[in-house]
Protein backbone atom coordinates (compact mmCIF):
# COMPACT_ATOMS: atom_id res chain seq x y z
CA UNK A 1 0.00 0.00 0.00
CA UNK A 2 3.14 2.47 1.14
CA UNK A 3 4.26 1.48 -2.25
CA UNK A 4 0.70 2.06 -4.60
CA UNK A 5 0.62 5.82 -2.37
CA UNK A 6 3.85 6.99 -3.65
CA UNK A 7 3.03 6.28 -6.90
CA UNK A 8 -0.22 7.95 -7.04
CA UNK A 9 0.55 11.21 -8.79
CA UNK A 10 2.65 9.23 -11.17
CA UNK A 11 -0.68 6.88 -12.08
CA UNK A 12 -2.98 10.00 -11.97
CA UNK A 13 -1.08 11.88 -14.80
CA UNK A 14 -0.94 8.73 -16.42
CA UNK A 15 -5.04 8.34 -16.54
CA UNK A 16 -5.01 11.36 -17.78
CA UNK A 17 -2.29 11.34 -20.79
CA UNK A 18 -3.69 7.80 -21.73
CA UNK A 19 -7.60 8.90 -21.76
CA UNK A 20 -6.40 12.15 -23.80
CA UNK A 21 -4.21 9.87 -26.25
CA UNK A 22 -6.90 7.23 -26.76
CA UNK A 23 -9.53 9.88 -27.51
CA UNK A 24 -7.20 10.85 -30.50
CA UNK A 25 -6.59 7.32 -31.15
CA UNK A 26 -9.78 6.24 -32.17
CA UNK A 27 -10.98 9.43 -33.31
CA UNK A 28 -8.06 9.50 -35.78
CA UNK A 29 -8.90 6.78 -37.86
CA UNK A 30 -12.52 7.08 -37.46
CA UNK A 31 -12.07 11.02 -38.75
CA UNK A 32 -9.91 9.92 -41.47
CA UNK A 33 -12.54 6.91 -43.15
CA UNK A 34 -15.16 9.40 -42.59
CA UNK A 35 -13.27 11.69 -44.48
CA UNK A 36 -12.48 9.55 -47.07
CA UNK A 37 -8.80 8.39 -46.33
CA UNK A 38 -7.93 5.88 -48.03
CA UNK A 39 -7.51 2.24 -46.26
CA UNK A 40 -3.66 1.86 -46.65
CA UNK A 41 -3.40 5.76 -45.50
CA UNK A 42 -5.19 5.16 -42.17
CA UNK A 43 -3.03 2.33 -42.07
CA UNK A 44 -0.21 4.40 -42.28
CA UNK A 45 -1.19 7.12 -39.69
CA UNK A 46 -0.97 4.03 -37.27
CA UNK A 47 2.72 3.03 -38.72
CA UNK A 48 4.04 6.46 -38.16
CA UNK A 49 2.57 6.94 -34.73
CA UNK A 50 5.21 3.62 -33.73
CA UNK A 51 7.39 5.12 -36.22
CA UNK A 52 7.76 8.21 -34.04
CA UNK A 53 7.51 6.00 -30.96
CA UNK A 54 10.31 4.39 -32.61
CA UNK A 55 12.39 7.42 -32.64
CA UNK A 56 11.56 8.26 -29.09
CA UNK A 57 12.70 5.58 -27.39
CA UNK A 58 16.13 6.11 -29.29
CA UNK A 59 15.96 9.35 -27.59
CA UNK A 60 14.57 9.07 -24.46
CA UNK A 61 16.84 7.99 -21.64
CA UNK A 62 19.15 10.91 -22.72
CA UNK A 63 16.55 13.12 -23.06
CA UNK A 64 15.40 11.70 -18.85
CA UNK A 65 19.67 11.82 -18.48
CA UNK A 66 19.68 15.64 -19.13
CA UNK A 67 16.46 16.72 -17.48
CA UNK A 68 15.65 14.30 -14.91
CA UNK A 69 12.44 12.06 -14.70
CA UNK A 70 9.92 14.98 -13.93
CA UNK A 71 11.27 17.90 -16.51
CA UNK A 72 11.70 15.22 -19.09
CA UNK A 73 8.13 14.36 -18.38
CA UNK A 74 6.70 17.82 -18.47
CA UNK A 75 8.30 18.52 -21.67
CA UNK A 76 7.22 15.93 -23.04
CA UNK A 77 3.15 16.26 -22.20
CA UNK A 78 3.59 20.08 -23.54
CA UNK A 79 4.81 18.86 -27.01
CA UNK A 80 1.91 16.30 -26.99
CA UNK A 81 -0.62 18.80 -26.32
CA UNK A 82 0.70 21.07 -29.53
CA UNK A 83 0.28 17.87 -31.79
CA UNK A 84 -3.16 17.02 -30.92
CA UNK A 85 -4.36 20.51 -30.77
CA UNK A 86 -3.31 21.44 -33.90
CA UNK A 87 -5.08 18.68 -36.07
CA UNK A 88 -8.21 19.87 -36.63
CA UNK A 89 -6.49 23.02 -38.07
CA UNK A 90 -5.80 20.80 -41.28
CA UNK A 91 -7.53 17.74 -41.98
CA UNK A 92 -5.39 15.79 -44.75
CA UNK A 93 -2.70 13.04 -44.37
CA UNK A 94 0.63 14.92 -44.77
CA UNK A 95 -0.73 16.91 -41.57
CA UNK A 96 -1.83 14.27 -39.28
CA UNK A 97 1.25 12.08 -40.26
CA UNK A 98 3.53 14.71 -38.78
CA UNK A 99 1.05 14.98 -35.63
CA UNK A 100 0.63 11.70 -35.22
CA UNK A 101 4.70 11.05 -35.45
CA UNK A 102 5.31 13.72 -33.36
CA UNK A 103 2.42 12.29 -30.63
CA UNK A 104 4.11 8.78 -30.96
CA UNK A 105 7.64 10.16 -29.77
CA UNK A 106 6.95 11.77 -26.93
CA UNK A 107 4.73 8.83 -25.53
CA UNK A 108 7.84 6.65 -25.95
CA UNK A 109 9.20 9.61 -23.58
CA UNK A 110 6.15 9.95 -21.01
CA UNK A 111 6.03 5.68 -21.19
CA UNK A 112 9.81 5.57 -20.35
CA UNK A 113 9.44 7.84 -17.38
CA UNK A 114 6.34 5.63 -16.30
CA UNK A 115 7.57 2.40 -16.50
CA UNK A 116 10.90 2.98 -14.77
CA UNK A 117 9.90 4.93 -11.89
CA UNK A 118 7.03 1.91 -11.19
CA UNK A 119 9.97 -0.46 -11.62
CA UNK A 120 12.06 1.12 -9.65
CA UNK A 121 9.73 1.05 -6.81
CA UNK A 122 8.53 -2.64 -7.31
CA UNK A 123 10.68 -5.65 -6.44
CA UNK A 124 10.55 -9.63 -7.85
CA UNK A 125 7.70 -10.37 -5.38
CA UNK A 126 5.21 -7.32 -6.28
CA UNK A 127 6.57 -6.40 -9.23
CA UNK A 128 3.26 -7.93 -11.55
CA UNK A 129 1.12 -6.76 -9.63
CA UNK A 130 1.99 -3.53 -9.30
CA UNK A 131 2.49 -3.26 -13.22
CA UNK A 132 -0.68 -4.72 -13.71
CA UNK A 133 -1.99 -1.88 -11.21
CA UNK A 134 -0.29 0.79 -13.88
CA UNK A 135 -1.96 -1.18 -16.72
CA UNK A 136 -5.55 -1.34 -15.17
CA UNK A 137 -4.97 2.38 -15.04
CA UNK A 138 -4.29 2.60 -18.62
CA UNK A 139 -7.07 0.66 -19.76
CA UNK A 140 -9.45 2.04 -17.98
CA UNK A 141 -8.26 5.35 -18.69
CA UNK A 142 -7.82 4.32 -22.75
CA UNK A 143 -11.66 2.79 -22.31
CA UNK A 144 -13.33 6.03 -21.26
CA UNK A 145 -11.33 8.19 -23.50
CA UNK A 146 -12.66 6.34 -26.35
CA UNK A 147 -16.11 6.41 -24.84
CA UNK A 148 -15.64 10.08 -24.62
CA UNK A 149 -16.12 10.44 -28.54
CA UNK A 150 -19.47 8.89 -28.18
CA UNK A 151 -20.45 12.51 -26.70
CA UNK A 152 -19.55 14.24 -29.45
CA UNK A 153 -19.77 14.18 -33.68
CA UNK A 154 -16.56 12.66 -34.88
CA UNK A 155 -16.47 15.61 -37.80
CA UNK A 156 -16.39 18.61 -34.90
CA UNK A 157 -13.37 20.14 -33.59
CA UNK A 158 -14.16 19.28 -29.88
CA UNK A 159 -13.19 16.08 -29.37
CA UNK A 160 -9.49 17.77 -30.25
CA UNK A 161 -9.86 20.41 -28.08
CA UNK A 162 -11.16 17.55 -24.70
CA UNK A 163 -7.95 16.00 -25.90
CA UNK A 164 -5.85 18.59 -25.68
CA UNK A 165 -6.89 19.75 -22.12
CA UNK A 166 -6.91 16.14 -20.74
CA UNK A 167 -3.05 15.84 -21.82
CA UNK A 168 -2.61 19.10 -20.21
CA UNK A 169 -3.76 18.17 -17.34
CA UNK A 170 -1.14 15.79 -16.43
CA UNK A 171 1.15 17.90 -16.02
CA UNK A 172 -0.21 19.25 -12.80
CA UNK A 173 -0.22 15.49 -10.45
CA UNK A 174 3.82 15.45 -11.41
CA UNK A 175 5.10 18.30 -10.89
CA UNK A 176 3.30 18.52 -7.68
CA UNK A 177 5.01 15.80 -6.16
CA UNK A 178 7.12 15.10 -3.25
CA UNK A 179 7.84 12.02 -3.87
CA UNK A 180 11.83 11.25 -5.16
CA UNK A 181 12.36 9.91 -8.30
CA UNK A 182 14.34 7.37 -9.59
CA UNK A 183 17.96 7.40 -10.06
CA UNK A 184 18.81 8.79 -13.66
CA UNK A 185 20.45 6.03 -16.21
CA UNK A 186 23.83 5.94 -16.63
CA UNK A 187 24.02 4.81 -20.09
CA UNK A 188 22.16 6.47 -22.55
CA UNK A 189 22.16 4.26 -25.49
CA UNK A 190 19.58 1.33 -26.37
CA UNK A 191 21.34 -2.19 -25.71
CA UNK A 192 18.94 -4.68 -27.60
CA UNK A 193 21.45 -7.50 -28.03
CA UNK A 194 22.25 -6.92 -23.78
CA UNK A 195 18.05 -7.03 -23.68
CA UNK A 196 17.74 -10.19 -26.36
CA UNK A 197 19.88 -11.81 -24.16
CA UNK A 198 18.97 -11.24 -21.03
CA UNK A 199 15.14 -11.99 -21.39
CA UNK A 200 14.60 -13.54 -24.75
CA UNK A 201 10.87 -14.16 -24.43
CA UNK A 202 10.64 -10.69 -23.13
CA UNK A 203 12.12 -9.03 -26.42
CA UNK A 204 9.85 -11.59 -28.49
CA UNK A 205 6.48 -11.12 -26.89
CA UNK A 206 7.19 -6.78 -26.95
CA UNK A 207 7.66 -7.70 -30.91
CA UNK A 208 4.43 -9.42 -30.79
CA UNK A 209 2.69 -7.03 -28.69
CA UNK A 210 3.59 -4.52 -31.25
CA UNK A 211 2.44 -6.33 -34.27
CA UNK A 212 -0.93 -7.40 -32.64
CA UNK A 213 -1.33 -4.31 -30.69
CA UNK A 214 -0.37 -2.00 -32.86
CA UNK A 215 -2.67 -3.09 -35.87
CA UNK A 216 -5.96 -3.27 -33.77
CA UNK A 217 -5.35 0.44 -32.17
CA UNK A 218 -4.54 1.44 -35.71
CA UNK A 219 -7.60 -0.53 -37.69
CA UNK A 220 -9.76 -1.84 -34.97
CA UNK A 221 -12.49 0.96 -35.54
CA UNK A 222 -12.35 0.37 -39.60
CA UNK A 223 -12.99 -3.07 -38.80
CA UNK A 224 -15.38 -2.37 -36.70
CA UNK A 225 -17.01 -0.12 -39.85
CA UNK A 226 -16.15 -2.55 -42.32
CA UNK A 227 -18.54 -5.61 -40.39
CA UNK A 228 -21.61 -3.33 -40.75
CA UNK A 229 -21.15 -1.36 -37.43
CA UNK A 230 -22.44 2.27 -37.13
CA UNK A 231 -19.65 4.66 -36.76
CA UNK A 232 -21.55 6.17 -33.14
CA UNK A 233 -21.18 2.21 -31.69
CA UNK A 234 -17.80 2.03 -33.30
CA UNK A 235 -16.21 2.71 -29.77
CA UNK A 236 -18.01 0.01 -27.96
CA UNK A 237 -15.66 -2.22 -29.54
CA UNK A 238 -12.77 -0.97 -29.32
CA UNK A 239 -13.72 0.06 -24.91
CA UNK A 240 -14.81 -3.36 -25.06
CA UNK A 241 -11.38 -4.41 -25.71
CA UNK A 242 -10.00 -2.36 -23.43
CA UNK A 243 -12.01 -3.11 -20.84
CA UNK A 244 -11.38 -6.80 -21.16
CA UNK A 245 -7.68 -5.30 -20.71
CA UNK A 246 -8.66 -3.27 -17.67
CA UNK A 247 -9.80 -6.74 -16.22
CA UNK A 248 -6.97 -9.36 -17.44
CA UNK A 249 -3.50 -7.38 -16.30
CA UNK A 250 -3.90 -7.67 -12.39
CA UNK A 251 -4.94 -11.33 -11.91
CA UNK A 252 -2.54 -12.36 -14.89
CA UNK A 253 0.12 -9.84 -13.00
CA UNK A 254 -0.82 -11.62 -9.39
CA UNK A 255 -0.43 -14.99 -10.94
CA UNK A 256 3.01 -14.31 -12.75
CA UNK A 257 4.24 -13.20 -8.93
CA UNK A 258 3.75 -16.78 -7.61
CA UNK A 259 5.15 -18.64 -10.80
CA UNK A 260 7.12 -18.54 -14.05
CA UNK A 261 5.80 -15.64 -16.06
CA UNK A 262 6.22 -17.82 -19.48
CA UNK A 263 3.52 -20.28 -18.64
CA UNK A 264 1.25 -17.57 -17.74
CA UNK A 265 2.07 -16.22 -21.52
CA UNK A 266 1.33 -19.77 -23.12
CA UNK A 267 -2.23 -19.67 -21.45
CA UNK A 268 -3.31 -16.05 -21.88
CA UNK A 269 -1.81 -15.74 -25.67
CA UNK A 270 -3.40 -18.95 -26.34
CA UNK A 271 -7.11 -18.25 -25.02
CA UNK A 272 -6.48 -15.10 -26.80
CA UNK A 273 -5.62 -16.77 -30.53
CA UNK A 274 -9.14 -18.81 -30.02
CA UNK A 275 -11.36 -15.91 -29.62
CA UNK A 276 -9.45 -13.78 -32.60
CA UNK A 277 -10.03 -16.93 -34.88
CA UNK A 278 -13.92 -16.73 -34.02
CA UNK A 279 -13.77 -13.23 -34.72
CA UNK A 280 -12.02 -14.05 -37.97
CA UNK A 281 -13.97 -16.77 -38.92
CA UNK A 282 -17.53 -15.70 -37.56
CA UNK A 283 -20.44 -13.09 -38.55
CA UNK A 284 -21.33 -11.73 -35.91
CA UNK A 285 -23.02 -8.53 -34.54
CA UNK A 286 -24.44 -6.83 -31.43
CA UNK A 287 -23.59 -8.73 -27.71
CA UNK A 288 -21.37 -11.68 -29.26
CA UNK A 289 -19.35 -9.22 -30.73
CA UNK A 290 -18.35 -7.09 -27.96
CA UNK A 291 -17.90 -10.40 -25.84
CA UNK A 292 -15.36 -11.51 -28.53
CA UNK A 293 -13.36 -7.54 -28.36
CA UNK A 294 -13.77 -8.06 -24.93
CA UNK A 295 -12.49 -11.84 -24.49
CA UNK A 296 -9.42 -10.50 -26.40
CA UNK A 297 -8.41 -7.71 -24.39
CA UNK A 298 -8.68 -9.77 -21.43
CA UNK A 299 -6.26 -12.39 -22.44
CA UNK A 300 -3.73 -11.23 -25.36
CA UNK A 301 -3.03 -7.46 -23.13
CA UNK A 302 -1.12 -8.73 -20.73
CA UNK A 303 1.28 -10.05 -22.58
CA UNK A 304 3.44 -6.49 -22.92
CA UNK A 305 2.63 -6.64 -18.68
CA UNK A 306 4.19 -10.26 -18.42
CA UNK A 307 7.00 -9.46 -20.42
CA UNK A 308 7.84 -6.02 -19.13
CA UNK A 309 7.85 -7.61 -15.50
CA UNK A 310 9.99 -10.64 -16.65
CA UNK A 311 12.88 -8.51 -17.80
CA UNK A 312 12.83 -6.18 -15.05
CA UNK A 313 13.10 -9.52 -12.78
CA UNK A 314 16.25 -10.19 -14.46
CA UNK A 315 18.02 -6.11 -13.98
CA UNK A 316 19.29 -4.05 -11.89
CA UNK A 317 17.97 -0.84 -10.83
CA UNK A 318 19.96 1.44 -12.95
CA UNK A 319 19.18 -0.26 -15.90
CA UNK A 320 15.44 0.18 -15.81
CA UNK A 321 15.02 2.77 -18.30
CA UNK A 322 16.83 0.40 -20.21
CA UNK A 323 14.88 -2.22 -20.45
CA UNK A 324 11.38 0.17 -20.48
CA UNK A 325 13.12 2.30 -23.64
CA UNK A 326 14.46 -1.30 -24.88
CA UNK A 327 10.96 -3.17 -24.66
CA UNK A 328 9.16 -0.24 -26.20
CA UNK A 329 11.74 -0.03 -29.44
CA UNK A 330 11.24 -3.46 -30.24
CA UNK A 331 7.34 -3.05 -29.67
CA UNK A 332 7.49 -0.17 -31.90
CA UNK A 333 9.43 -1.95 -34.94
CA UNK A 334 6.28 -4.89 -34.62
CA UNK A 335 3.65 -1.91 -34.46
CA UNK A 336 5.67 -0.03 -37.44
CA UNK A 337 4.92 -2.97 -39.96
CA UNK A 338 1.75 -4.60 -39.04
CA UNK A 339 -0.74 -1.71 -39.73
CA UNK A 340 0.49 -1.42 -43.19
CA UNK A 341 0.27 -5.04 -43.43
CA UNK A 342 -3.11 -5.78 -42.06
CA UNK A 343 -4.35 -2.71 -44.04
CA UNK A 344 -3.06 -4.35 -47.27
CA UNK A 345 -4.53 -7.82 -45.74
CA UNK A 346 -8.30 -6.48 -44.88
CA UNK A 347 -8.33 -4.91 -48.63
CA UNK A 348 -7.50 -8.51 -49.94
CA UNK A 349 -9.34 -10.60 -47.85
CA UNK A 350 -11.77 -8.09 -46.14
CA UNK A 351 -12.05 -6.80 -42.26
CA UNK A 352 -11.60 -10.71 -40.78
CA UNK A 353 -7.43 -10.54 -41.91
CA UNK A 354 -7.38 -8.23 -39.23
CA UNK A 355 -7.58 -10.92 -35.91
CA UNK A 356 -6.54 -13.45 -38.26
CA UNK A 357 -2.92 -11.75 -38.29
CA UNK A 358 -3.18 -11.10 -34.29
CA UNK A 359 -3.79 -14.73 -34.08
CA UNK A 360 -0.80 -15.91 -36.20
CA UNK A 361 1.48 -13.70 -34.34
CA UNK A 362 -0.32 -14.48 -30.52
CA UNK A 363 0.78 -18.41 -31.30
CA UNK A 364 3.52 -17.83 -32.67
CA UNK A 365 4.86 -16.38 -29.08
CA UNK A 366 3.09 -19.03 -27.02
CA UNK A 367 5.02 -21.73 -29.32
CA UNK A 368 8.41 -19.41 -28.71
CA UNK A 369 7.73 -19.14 -24.19
CA UNK A 370 6.49 -22.84 -24.43
CA UNK A 371 9.73 -24.01 -25.85
CA UNK A 372 12.19 -21.71 -23.70
CA UNK A 373 10.38 -22.97 -20.77
CA UNK A 374 10.20 -26.77 -21.92
CA UNK A 375 14.20 -25.78 -22.88
CA UNK A 376 14.89 -24.49 -18.76
CA UNK A 377 13.28 -27.50 -17.09
CA UNK A 378 15.39 -29.79 -19.50
CA UNK A 379 18.41 -27.94 -18.74
CA UNK A 380 17.55 -28.07 -14.73
CA UNK A 381 16.80 -31.79 -14.56
CA UNK A 382 20.20 -32.50 -16.25
CA UNK A 383 21.81 -30.10 -13.79
CA UNK A 384 20.31 -32.09 -11.11
CA UNK A 385 20.97 -34.87 -12.52
CA UNK A 386 24.66 -34.37 -12.72
CA UNK A 387 24.25 -32.85 -9.08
Amino acid sequence: MNTLSSLFALLLSVFLLIAGNSLIGVLAPLRASLDGFSDLTIGLLGSVYFAGMLAGTLAAPAIVRRAGHIRAFSAFVALSVVAVILMPASVAPAPWMVSRGALGFVFAGIYAVAESWINAKASNANRGALYGVYQIVNFVASAGGQLLLMAFAAASYLPFTVAGALLALAIVPMTMTSVDPPAQPRSVRLRLRWLFRLAPVSAFAALAAGAANGASFALGPVYALGIGMKPSAVPLFTAAIVAGSALGVYPAGVISDRMDRRLVMVVAMAAGAAAEVALASLRLAGAPLIILGFLVGLTTYTIYTLATAHANDRARPNEMVLVSAGLLFIYCVGAIAAPALASLLMRAFGPAALFAQAAIVHVAIAAFALQRLLGDARAGARGAAKG
